[in-house]
């Protein structure tokens, strides 16, 4: 059903202080904004630091975490361990914990959507200009996208967690982008934890994640776009203690008119996803959960889209495109997250953006 989001003002009020006579109030900690590159893109992070922690260990901290990321899992590097697995010969390899740990959700989610999300779909990725090697665009051949797809299909790729490697069966190329830059999140979360701040709102790329709420009290807050590369919002929601990221092919895309492809490539087909869905928006409290099913739902589509999302209790949001508007559906659990406290906005507002892929 349609979302119908409240026109309350936004955030909760601020819990009243109570203060014994002749006490002064602490005062609040101070809202820390730091920034840096990654994954090429961008990072950003608002924290309260508590005493003793300084901003440049903040810095530090959430830059090792993603670089850590980048190099483990990145196939714009030459060196990382996914390049040395996808240009490795048939056999076992040993991976980073990291690495493993996301790939094997990455195959579980296969699994579990029926081929819709696949991490070997990096052949079809490459062969259609969205890969490391981009190029001016021109649709592949078919003969291209069959060669692509000989190379593809989860189910080659087998792994041992015991020993923590995957099988390279020859010729598969991971791609773990559409997961990876969430995981990135997480780890730049579990970076903060570790030096014992428990209010932020840690961003790579648009993918979000928040803990416990602003120094002032009110919770951390994030915008959804419209998806026609306005930067005006659709929707503006609270985050507490969740992760939110979004897929779509209003930024990231390829061609013009009827030969406009997104970027988003149908592992099922072999050719970029072409259906009414304009964007999709995931809660989890996971960043990595949130990516890559922000991933499947796009692919599934409106109808299969929400049927999934609804069978597995999914916190998600579709932006729809109809003949001359944008429709917009939330599952029940979205609705409960959101609601009701999510606020439509009437012009671009200065807010951290779910931004599409």
């Amino acid at each position: 059903m349609p979302v119908a989001p409240s026109y309350a003002p936004g955030g909760t009020a601020a819990p009243v202080v109570r203060v014994a006579y002749g006490a002064m109030p602490a005062p609040l900690p101070a809202l820390a904004a730091l920034a840096g590159a990654t994954m090429g893109t961008t990072w950003s992070a608002r924290m309260a630091l508590p005493a003793g922690c300084r901003e440049d260990a903040a810095r530090r901290a959430v830059q090792a975490a993603l670089d850590e990321v980048v190099a483990q899992m990145s196939t714009w590097e030459s060196v990382s361990d996914i390049t040395r697995f996808n240009q490795a010969a048939p056999g076992w390899l040993a991976l980073p914990d990291g690495f493993f740990h996301v790939l094997r959700h990455a195959m579980a989610l296969a699994e579990d959507s029926g081929g819709a999300y696949d991490p070997t779909v990096g052949p079809l990725v490459n062969a259609w200009g969205f890969g490391p090697h981009q190029r001016a665009f021109e649709p592949p051949s078919p003969a291209a996208i069959d060669t692509a797809r000989a190379r593809c299909g989860w189910q080659r790729v087998r792994l041992d967690t015991a020993r923590q490697a995957a099988y390279q069966p020859g010729g598969a190329y991971l791609d773990l982008s559409s997961i990876a830059k969430g995981y990135g999140v997480d780890r730049a979360a579990l970076a903060l934890d570790a030096l014992g701040i428990t209010q932020y709102l840690v961003e790579v790329g648009g993918e979000l994640r928040a803990r416990g709420k602003r120094p002032d009290g009110q919770p951390w807050r994030v915008a959804i776009e419209v998806p026609d590369a306005s930067d005006d919002h659709a929707l503006a929601l609270p985050l507490h203690d969740h992760s939110i990221a979004t897929s779509g092919d209003y930024r990231r895309h390829a061609g013009s008119g009827d030969a406009r492809y997104a970027h988003t490539i149908d592992p099922r087909t072999g050719r970029p996803v072409r259906n009414n869905v304009a964007s999709v928006t995931v809660l989890h409290r996971e960043c990595m959960q949130a990516d890559a099913l922000a991933t499947v739902l796009t692919v599934l589509g409106e109808a299969d889209g929400l049927a999934y999302a609804r069978r597995q209790n999914l916190a998600a949001l579709f932006i729809l495109r109809d003949a001359h508007d944008y429709r917009v559906v939330a599952t029940p659990a979205f609705e409960a997250l959101a609601q009701p406290q999510a606020q439509v906005q009437t012009r671009p507002q200065p807010l951290p953006q779910a931004q599409a892929r």
